[in-house]
């Protein structure tokens, strides 16, 4: 996000996760009492693949809870003009028709694997149009597809499709080995959007007069995990054998994105995919050259 504001005139009010904890009302509060933002990207939040969910499902509902009610609540407290939250294609039923539109939020069962963390982001979106109906606030929300590229957490057991299949990829070819293994079956089939085009999204929405509470943003096509995993195994240089690990869940089947409301505001994705898996390995390799010391490792 803030890698899309290098070139103009704005104020950026930037903190991190060590500066200041979400998860505290009081401190939240006193932050934004003393900056006043005008707009707010809210784009904080616990995030992880499925078998972080499946282990951690009260972490993930609790932090992202107190996280989306404090700063909502304090971005109205403080007369914040504009929001924009960052929800998840999870929040999305299981079996909703393809492609998805937005009318599809809370008409049918979510995936279990990932239930708690669906639950927390519905609640933000939900929030957000609350604070809008009684207080007249300006508080929108996005729902994108997997998001990958530069800044992706790339932990083990915490990461994201993209991330996770790059690691396990790039050890592999590390260690000589003649495999590397995906979980599931390989046939789920997952829509990606790198993070410069969700920023570009995120800024587009800010400055539009939006007609909606609640915005998909994805290019419109997807993946199978199959190839997907083949493609990262291209940029990574990897010659072994993907083994796809069948003992292990596949996920929700699909998740395409209908994404007609932002596309009809002129939005448009701008990163080709093997470009921008490429800036993904590439940001990887700089983790392993520093030992992970930011903690995406």
């Amino acid at each position: 996000m803030v890698r899309s504001f290098a070139n103009e005139n704005a104020e950026l009010l930037l903190t991190s996760r060590q500066e200041l904890d979400l998860r505290n009302q009081h401190a939240v509060f006193e932050w934004m009492e003393r900056n006043r933002p005008e707009m707010i990207f809210h784009i904080g939040a616990k995030v992880g693949g499925i078998h972080a969910n499946a282990t951690l499902p009260a972490d993930f509902l609790y932090d992202n809870i107190m996280v989306q009610t404090n700063v909502i609540n304090a971005a109205h407290r403080f007369s914040a003009k504009k929001m924009v939250f960052v929800a998840s294609n999870c929040t999305y039923p299981t079996k909703a028709e393809q492609p998805i539109k937005e009318e599809a939020l809370l008409t049918g069962p979510l995936d279990q694997n990932i239930r708690a963390y669906a639950v927390s982001k519905i609640a933000g979106i939900e929030m957000c149009r609350a604070y809008s109906k009684q207080h007249g606030s300006n508080f929108i929300s996005v729902i994108p597809p997997n998001l990958y590229g530069p800044g992706d957490n790339y932990h083990p057991q915490h990461s994201h499709v993209v991330a996770g299949i790059l690691r396990r990829t790039h050890e592999a070819k590390l260690e000589g080995k003649t495999e590397f293994v995906v979980w599931g079956d390989g046939t789920p089939r997952r829509e990606l959007l790198h993070v410069d085009d969700l920023a570009d999204a995120m800024k587009c929405l800010m400055a539009a007069d939006t007609q909606y509470d609640l915005y998909n943003v994805g290019p419109g096509f997807d993946h199978s995990i199959a190839e997907l995993a083949t493609m990262i195994a291209e940029v990574v240089g990897f010659k072994g054998d993907i083994v796809y690990d069948t003992s292990k869940p596949n996920g929700t089947m699909a998740k395409l994105l209908d994404s007609s409301r932002i596309l009809s505001l002129g939005w448009r994705p701008k990163v080709d995919e093997r470009r921008g898996l490429q800036s993904s390995y590439e940001d990887l390799l700089g983790l392993f050259a520093t030992s992970g010391q930011d903690g995406r490792l």
